[in-house]
Formats: C-alpha cells, sequence, structure tokens
C-alpha cells in the first residue's frame, strides 16, 4: 500500500514535469508573439501611405500658395516705371496692378502662414516611419524568443518526453528575413522625382 502511493507520487511528479503543461504553454506563447509581428506589419501597411499621402496634400497646397507668390513677385519686378513714365496713365495703371497683385499674394501667404505646416508634417512622418520600424524589429525579436524558448522546452528533459509523446511537438521556425516580399518597407514617393 505505501508503495502505491509513493509509485502514484512519484508518477504524478514525473507526468507533471514531463511537459504536459510547459510544451503547449510556451508554443501558445511563441505563436501570440507571431501575431504582434503580423499585427505590426498590417499597422505598416495602413498607416504610412495615409500618412504619406497626408503629407503629398498639405505640401501641394503650400505650394501652389508658394508658387503664387512667387510668381506675383516675379511679374512685379518685369513692369518698371522709370520718372518718365509716371505722366503715362497705362503704364502706371500696369505697375499699380502687378503691385497689387503681388500684395494680394503676400497677403494670402500671411493669412495662410499659421496653416502652412508640410515642415512638421514631413518631420510627424519621418518619426511615424521610425516608429513603426521599431516596432516591427521590437515584435520580430520576441518572436524568436519566444520561439527559441519553445524548441529548448522540447528538446530538453523531462519536457521533451511530454513534447514527443503527447504532442508530437516540433521546432518552430525563427523569423529570418529572406525575401523582400511583407516584410519589406514601403518606399516613400512623394512624387518629385527624388
Amino acid at each position: 500500500m505505501k508503495f502505491r502511493a509513493v509509485f502514484t507520487i512519484a508518477a504524478v511528479a514525473m507526468l507533471s514535469a514531463c511537459g504536459l503543461n510547459s510544451v503547449p504553454t510556451a508554443e501558445e506563447n511563441a505563436k501570440a508573439k507571431w501575431g504582434e509581428v503580423e499585427n505590426q506589419y498590417q499597422r505598416r501597411s495602413d498607416l504610412i501611405p495615409n500618412l504619406v499621402a497626408t503629407v503629398k496634400a498639405a505640401g501641394a497646397q503650400e505650394k501652389s500658395i508658394l508658387v503664387e507668390v512667387t510668381q506675383a513677385r516675379a511679374a512685379a519686378n518685369t513692369v518698371k516705371v522709370s520718372g518718365d513714365d509716371l505722366k503715362d496713365p497705362a503704364k502706371v495703371q500696369q505697375f499699380a496692378q502687378v503691385q497689387g497683385a503681388l500684395s494680394l499674394s503676400l497677403q494670402r501667404l500671411q493669412e495662410a502662414y499659421p496653416d502652412l505646416k508640410s515642415q512638421g508634417n514631413y518631420t510627424t512622418l519621418m518619426s511615424q516611419l521610425e516608429g513603426t520600424e521599431n516596432r516591427i524589429t521590437i515584435a520580430r525579436s520576441d518572436y524568436n524568443t519566444a520561439v527559441q524558448a519553445y524548441n529548448v522546452t522540447i528538446r530538453t528533459f523531462p519536457d521533451a518526453i511530454g513534447a514527443k509523446i503527447f504532442y508530437g511537438a516540433k521546432p518552430m521556425v525563427l523569423f529570418k528575413a529572406t525575401t523582400p516580399a511583407a516584410e519589406t518597407a514601403p518606399k516613400v514617393d512623394f512624387g518629385n522625382g527624388n
């Protein structure tokens, strides 16, 4: 009777040390970490094109204002009125028109200046790009750490016994960037040929 109790306790201890719980726990942890890798790639796929489009739109709006001011300034510099031309009403009128157009453009620029934010948008985009790539790097590193823990669990005694007998466990594969497919960061293109 005593022998049976000792045998039962020993058998329970051996079974509990055979990876019945540690193997599936390690496997599920690695799968969850992989899910986070995929989540970060999806975040990048969703976020970056939208940020680029926003920055491009803001930059285009600002560009049109600045181009208008530059053109008005150039036009204002082409019309010259000398002292002798002050008696010609058409020349004075032409000079007044181009100067007025420049003043109007400068006024638009001054009114829009608080809304000219493309530099800040580019800075935000760069920060988001860096942060996104850092998140992906951390997620891949966490996944590889979880896979390493799982692979060690299924290969070391006594968990290897339960891993083989109960689960038929096989090692998981570490993340390795070998193809330029989904793992390739998107190209940021503002359409200006650079």
